[in-house]
């Protein structure tokens, strides 16, 4: 439940200044423990939702279920998309994100209402468990275009079975 075949890698990454305003896309993003991105609507505010993720490996899934050819990821309006990393299976872990940055997955990111006007009349049920993930950050720095994405190894502690995220 811990092994992974492979590292992911960092293929799309964007924030928005405003709510409901345009998609920023970018080639690197200055994450904030505690606050966010910096320069997205979202920063300054901190919580369990401080970067939203996308498997890319869901692009042409939600595309099939829209009846379109193929989807744009700033239709999704997701920070980061992630390629060759389950990150449904690594819900609750650490993620490492190029050489600085670790976050922490906390939750599925449900579609919003948004998503009827950006994809069309069932664009919502489209979405629905392939959303992507929510996170938080916990150690900060830059992340880029190309980054690897891998999960931070855990340890049990056998006597109580609890898991510990290793150094």
């Amino acid at each position: 439940m811990t092994q992974f075949p492979r590292a992911g890698r960092l293929e799309w990454l964007s924030r928005r200044p405003e709510r409901h305003g345009t998609v920023e896309v970018v080639t690197s993003l200055h994450l904030t423990e505690g606050k966010g991105i910096e320069g997205d609507h979202y920063s300054a505010r901190g919580g369990k939702r401080e970067v939203t993720l996308f498997q890319a490996e869901h692009l042409p899934v939600a595309a099939a279920f829209c009846g379109i050819s193929s989807l744009a990821p700033e239709r999704l309006r997701r920070n980061l998309l992630v390629s060759g990393l389950n990150l449904l299976a690594c819900r609750q872990q650490q993620l490492a994100i190029g050489n600085e940055v670790v976050i922490e997955l906390t939750g599925p990111c449900a579609p919003c209402s948004r998503m009827e006007r950006t994809l069309g009349p069932g664009g919502y049920n489209a979405l629905r468990g392939h959303g992507g993930m929510t996170a938080r950050i916990m150690r900060g720095g830059v992340i880029q275009l190309g980054d690897r994405v891998t999960v931070v190894p855990t340890t049990r502690n056998s006597a109580q079975g609890q898991l510990f995220q290793t150094p």
